[in-house]
């Protein structure tokens, strides 16, 4: 409600306006009235619970749009390792949190978001009450440690904003976030046993000797900083804190549960209570505080790459105050601007949850990595300042390169060119001369294939967003690509294909190099670098090389330059692929799909081959030792829940049958995605099955980035308005849109008819209006 002072401001400022202009006045106020409560109604449509079951691999907490803090509750503890292997049940907890769980460990502060595999859950802070725990308890006897139970109907998650009664304290948990300051607010009940547990024990991928060291200084009653050094994912990770609680703490101690020989001279002190300075590499301290019924401790944790300094400063720059509602609304004032660079219009409640919670995981990673002042940590240990761009980590390459980095070129174009140059500052940092893999936290941890950060500086140039030196870019991907002792590069080199019996996934591998290839070629050619052009193009042509005629797939083959003899085109494992099998990897020449389908056999064999991808049955056998392919994921035998067959349903448009792809996308949005804890067919994989989603609700999507064609489908949305950063605005109008109007019978771009199959990057950027016509048979 306006308050009595708006209101004289407007009834005077309206008596000035001539009477002739009063009902313009009123109709350009209530469209700006309009345009505000649509952004501020969009956050209602986003469901961080969403993909928080099973495979989905999110979390639920708070964080804003690529933040460096995401302050999530965990909800167990296991380790990595059992019995000196492998834990396999650690994997569902990549994200920390699993739906199914019935107890709360805490609260920290890094987490990712999606992934297969893991890392972070830096700075555990639980609020408990009654005689101190210092473990964490079971979580089928919560009350043995500082665990709680909790139940999802006391659970709110929003962007920007967390909240759930911890039930064993009687506690009410409440989490909101800056960029680089996790917000805590704990509703306590009367006590004079109050604790905050501080565990800087507990880890996601957690093991008993990942954490190297931990520092804490106590510098006052209400001021606490330090540090964590860990060996995981990340090989040499550190982060600093500062911590300010909102009233002083009665006392304080810790425990460090390591068993080191070497005490050394500090055992002169009394260390385990109201002693400054902890140290060690299994600590857990705690504060006390006396607290009435309804009184709430606020605590503000502020995280940094470089220092504690750096991150007092960056506590004390975003988070001066003590409102906590006052940063959540800023919070969610950022989800709001962010999210309502598409705005679209449906009938279906559900498409707009699922819309917007895919562009609420699209926008959270990659992640900023610096202070406020520009500072972060470099992959050489050494500290550097970011002039004039925003330094991101968190690069899960081999899933995002694919749909989400070509989304940032089109909405978010200003970043995805600093994500480019924190990868060119990441190349000249590495001793290795090479572009990041898979990296976060200034480490390179090399997971998954390829050097796809060539293809997202191709896409980056190919599309005219290239704010830096392209021709350093260039080297910088020339030099990666002919890294020799990576991967088995050495021999794709020499042999124009990665051996299987040299190098496992040989057929990934060559596809992708082949593929990344391409881009190179690309760059190359734009730049006109002719002898680069011709070096990589001729290698782009390498996926010809792992083509068995015979089988009709790709297939691996072996140093003497044969094929595998035992080889099964349904396995997922040990066949030369990763995280898929040749049903779906053979379809994976996205630079060139004209020449793999005559290849395959033609046109006709081809689109039959699609078919049959979609409607056989895989069993499930076939996937019992791939860990990231579950039933969840999989339509027939093609897998959605894993990257590599995302361009698969848009390869119908080559064979003549456009309507099929526009069936089959229909089919995978409905069949993958619902708003709801289990509403993920797969890892979300830091934004890449989201992005997935928005670019085919859209009617479009990038099958090769790096060129500048998006492919169409069938757009699942009645409207959609693009705000792109240029001022410009690009809307997709779709008529006689439904669940079973799913074909296309014309498009129409900018009052003429569309007489392809793709749409182009700079007629988005252009501005325009694209309308699709919808009808519910096939247009043959």
């Amino acid at each position: 409600m306006p308050n009595l002072r708006d209101v004289n401001i407007f009834q005077t400022t309206f008596k000035l306006i001539p009477m002739t202009n009063r009902f313009i006045f009123l109709s350009i106020l209530c469209c700006i009235c309009g345009t505000l409560r649509a952004q501020e109604n969009v956050l209602s449509y986003v469901k961080p619970i969403t993909g928080t079951q099973r495979m989905g691999h999110t979390y639920p907490g708070a964080t804003v749009p690529f933040g460096a803090v995401q302050l999530s509750p965990e909800t167990d503890t296991l380790s990595y390792e059992m019995n000196g292997k492998y834990n396999p049940d650690v994997y569902k907890y990549c994200a920390g949190y699993q739906y199914e769980d019935k107890t709360i460990v805490g609260f920290s502060h890094t987490h990712f978001s999606g992934t297969g595999h893991s890392d972070l859950g830096d700075f555990l802070i639980m609020p408990t009450t009654g005689a101190l725990q210092l473990n964490p308890g079971t979580a089928d006897r919560p009350e043995s440690g500082y665990r709680s139970r909790f139940s999802h109907s006391t659970e709110v998650a929003e962007p920007a904003y967390y909240k759930v009664k911890l039930e064993d304290d009687n506690i009410l948990a409440e989490l909101t976030a800056s960029n680089r300051v996790g917000f805590h607010q704990y509703t306590f009940p009367a006590s004079d046993q109050s604790h905050i547990i501080l565990d800087l024990m507990s880890g996601i991928y957690n093991y008993p000797n990942k954490n190297v060291w931990t520092f804490v200084r106590v510098e006052n009653d209400t001021l606490i900083t330090g540090y964590r050094q860990t060996s995981g994912w990340a090989r040499t990770r550190t982060v600093y804190f500062a911590m300010v609680f909102s009233k002083p703490f009665k006392e304080y101690g810790h425990r460090n549960y390591a068993n080191d020989v070497y005490k050394g001279f500090y055992r002169k002190f009394d260390q385990t209570k109201n002693f400054p300075e902890m140290a060690g590499r299994q600590i857990r301290a705690y504060f006390d505080f006396n607290t009435t019924a309804g009184e709430k401790i606020k605590i503000k944790f502020a995280i940094s790459p470089v220092s504690t300094t750096g991150a007092l400063k960056n506590l004390e720059t975003e988070i001066p105050g003590w409102d906590f509602d006052q940063v959540k609304r800023e919070g969610q004032a950022l989800w709001a601007k962010e999210l309502n660079k598409i705005q679209i219009r449906s009938n279906s409640r559900e498409e707009k949850e699922n819309f917007y919670t895919a562009m609420y995981h699209a926008f959270i990673n990659p992640t900023t990595y610096m202070d406020v002042d520009g500072q972060y940590r470099g992959l050489d240990q050494n500290n550097y300042t970011a002039n004039g761009y925003t330094n991101y980590t968190t690069f899960s390459l081999w899933d995002t390169y694919r749909a989400l980095h070509p989304l940032f070129n089109m909405i978010q174009p200003k970043r995805n060119a600093d994500m480019v140059q924190s990868m060119l500052h990441h190349y000249e940092q590495s001793v290795q001369r090479m572009l990041p893999v898979w990296s976060h936290y200034a480490n390179e941890n090399w997971c998954m294939i390829g050097y796809h950060s060539v293809s997202v500086i191709a896409d980056a140039i190919m599309k005219g967003n290239a704010p830096f030196d392209a021709e350093k870019a260039l080297e910088a991907c020339v030099t990666t690509a002919r890294h020799r002792n990576y991967d088995g590069l050495g021999y794709y080199m020499d042999m124009g294909y990665v051996p299987e019996d040299k190098n496992g996934s040989s057929v990934s591998k060559t596809l992708e190099y082949a593929y990344d290839d391409w881009c190179i070629a690309q760059v190359a050619k734009k730049l006109g670098k002719t002898d680069i052009y011709n070096e990589f193009i001729k290698r782009a042509s390498n996926y010809k090389n792992v083509y068995d005629k015979t089988s009709g797939f790709m297939r691996p083959r072996l140093n003497d330059g044969t094929f595998k003899a035992a080889f099964d085109p349904l396995q997922t494992h040990d066949q030369g692929f990763i995280e898929g099998n040749a049903w779906n990897y053979s379809l994976y020449v996205p630079h060139n799909p004209d020449d793999m389908i005559a290849m395959m056999g033609g046109k006709k064999q081809f689109t039959q081959h699609l078919d049959s991808l979609f409607t056989m049955d895989l069993p499930d056998k076939y996937f019992a030792e791939t860990e990231d392919i579950t039933r969840d994921g999989i339509i027939g035998n093609y897998v959605h829940g894993n990257e590599p067959s995302h361009h698969v349903a848009y390869l119908y448009n080559w064979t003549g049958y456009p309507w099929k792809t526009q069936e089959r996308i229909r089919m995978i949005l409905k069949k993958m995605y619902h708003p709801g804890p289990d509403g993920l067919g797969g890892n979300d994989d830091c934004g890449q099955m989201s992005a997935w989603y928005i670019f085919s609700s859209l009617g479009f999507y990038p099958v090769c980035p790096g060129s500048d064609q998006y492919s169409l489908g069938s757009p699942a949305v009645d409207k959609a308005t693009l705000q792109l950063e240029n001022g410009r605005t690009f809307v997709i109008d779709v008529k006689n849109q439904g669940d079973k109007n799913v074909y296309v019978q014309k498009v129409v771009l900018n009052g003429k008819p569309l007489d392809r199959l793709y749409i182009t990057h700079q007629e988005i950027m252009d501005g325009g209006d694209l309308v699709f016509y919808m009808g519910a048979k096939p247009k043959k």
